[in-house]
């Protein structure tokens, strides 16, 4: 029997999921490559042959996107599968039209055959948009578990930036673990908030033997998701974040709609800075494409340490690299402190850029006045560095989810934004979650 012909097109994540998932044991299917995009230098690696299993003993290379339609063609690709996310409709449309007209099918693969089911309950954490408060949602579900007297682990989405075959299943409880595993900023910013809340991170590759491993020293597990893609395991509770300061996102983006459409809860996070209309717009949403949701207004309120210093400043902006990157967003936490607390002027830091840094604001023009943290290796996180110590200004407003002073050498005074999940009203995610698991 001929096999079919794979190309799976992901950004190290989600792919290597759903070929491990679906496609790694399978004689019906070869995977004759994967494109990578979104995250920088994995294209030119390989899928190790730890992982791909006995009908790959040689592993499977990975390209950049850039070369899909080349490999296509010269590889006899007879399928390919979108396996990333945050990606609004017209532009996944725009891939599928390129791959039909380079002669192979466009496929997604969906809940149903790439989520494993655990032996304990499952509460998972999406979104419609990357940047809209998952993370401090998870802190937030995390604590009123624990305040139920449930030892929870968490299980963060991939970020798989190094030796692919080494972080197959990754355990994280103490700092030290962060520095064994040589994590980037990106992977500090998810693991090191649990880690200070005493929650276990579990993350890494093979999300089937990294569930079985969390499973032993769990009752709850939590999945914490990263951008907008659904979960890898199946919830029995899941929990989508809506974002008002974005109305009309949650229908335009793959594959949040998918988590909107799938929630038991919806969050209609940041109530608190966003514009009535914005709201409203999201309420109407959320009412007509998934009405037997129960719908949570939230805030996330910023509180500085020493904002008093803010005040009168010159200051440069640092903010979440990837809500500010491909979440889109033109200002985050940092922005809302910054005019919150009365600074003189909010610095452009494009002059400064260098390296990476500067290739990152040519991609994403929408940005101006933030810096996005962008730390995927050493090279960059000393590129950051020096931009930041480059920027004419006072003060050094840090609105990262760690403090990035702990990576980064500062030559300027600096404060950093913090920022926590407030419901507000009911119902609350306290009482929902011990309705449900009480």
């Amino acid at each position: 029997m001929k096999r079919t012909r794979v190309l799976i097109l992901g950004a190290a994540g989600r792919d290597f999921h759903n070929f491990n998932t679906f496609y790694r044991d399978s004689e019906a299917y070869e995977v004759v490559a994967f494109t990578a995009t979104q995250i920088p230098d994995i294209d030119g690696r390989r899928y190790p042959p730890e992982l791909a299993g006995k009908l790959y003993p040689q592993g499977i290379p990975i390209f950049a996107e850039s070369e899909m339609i080349r490999l296509i063609k010269d590889l006899k690709v007879d399928e390919a599968v979108f396996s990333y996310s945050d990606v609004a409709y017209e532009n996944v449309m725009h891939k599928s039209a390129m791959v039909l007209a380079a002669g192979a099918d466009f496929r997604f693969l969906g809940p149903d055959k790439t989520m494993l089911k655990s032996n304990k309950p499952v509460v998972a954490v999406g979104a419609v948009r990357t940047g809209v408060g998952k993370s401090q949602t998870t802190r937030r579900v995390a604590e009123i578990l624990r305040g139920m007297g449930k030892k929870v682990v968490a299980i963060r989405h991939p970020m798989p930036y190094g030796d692919l075959a080494k972080q197959a299943v990754q355990r994280f409880a103490t700092y030290a673990d962060l520095d064994k595993h040589q994590c980037t900023i990106e992977e500090r910013e998810e693991y090191e908030p649990h880690i200070d809340r005493g929650v276990i991170v579990y993350a890494g590759v093979d999300y089937e033997a990294i569930l079985r491993e969390a499973e032993k020293e769990a009752d709850v597990i939590l999945w914490d998701g990263g951008n907008n893609d659904f979960p890898f395991y199946r919830p029995d509770i899941m929990i989508t974040l809506v974002d008002p300061h974005r109305p009309g996102h949650e229908l335009r983006y793959h594959p949040g709609e998918v988590n909107l459409r799938m929630a038991d809860i919806v969050v209609i996070n940041k109530i608190d800075t966003a514009a009535p209309e914005g709201v409203a717009t999201v309420r109407k949403n959320i009412a007509e494409i998934n009405p037997t949701a129960v719908v949570v207004d939230a805030a996330s309120p910023v509180s500085v340490e020493g904002w008093e210093q803010i005040r009168g400043k010159r200051v440069l902006v640092i903010e979440d690299g990837p809500t500010v990157t491909h979440g889109e967003m033109t200002y985050g936490a940092g922005v809302v402190a910054a005019r919150k607390y009365g600074a003189a002027e909010i610095i452009d830091p494009r002059e400064y850029a260098v390296g990476s840094i500067a290739a990152t604001f040519e991609k994403y023009n929408h940005l101006s006045t933030v810096l996005p943290a962008m730390g995927y290796g050493a090279k960059q996180i000393s590129e950051l560095e020096a931009t930041i110590n480059a920027v004419d200004c006072d003060l050094i407003v840090v609105a990262t989810p760690i403090d990035l002073r702990r990576v980064a050498k500062f030559t300027k005074p600096a404060v950093r934004v913090r920022y926590d999940l407030q419901e507000i009203g009911k119902p609350d995610l306290s009482t929902l979650l011990k309705e449900k698991l009480g």
